[in-house]
């Protein structure tokens, strides 16, 4: 499965989003590879992901995507994290 991390400039948030979705995936038994993006940049490629993780506040920017995509209120809360993967963990 193919996760995309996005944030507002793709290199401080969405890296430590992409590290406890590592670490939640690995937990889970589930096969990722995370990357991260800014938001400009996601729409053109979310896509190309199974999924997309964002803030609540970035999602509005990811409307018209049809890969699927989930708000994660605290990107620190591995908890919240879990919650989202064992939806889409086949």
């Amino acid at each position: 499965m193919n996760i995309l991390c996005v944030c507002g400039n793709g290199i401080g948030t969405s890296v430590l989003l992409k590290v406890n979705v590592e670490q939640v995936s690995a937990d889970l038994g589930m096969d990722v590879t995370v990357t991260t993006s800014d938001a400009g940049s996601a729409k053109g490629t979310a896509n190309m992901n199974d999924l997309v993780l964002t803030s609540p506040q970035l999602a509005p920017e990811l409307e018209g995507v049809t890969t699927p995509v989930e708000t994660v209120q605290n990107f620190m809360d591995k908890d919240e994290i879990k919650g989202i993967l064992e939806r889409y963990n086949d």
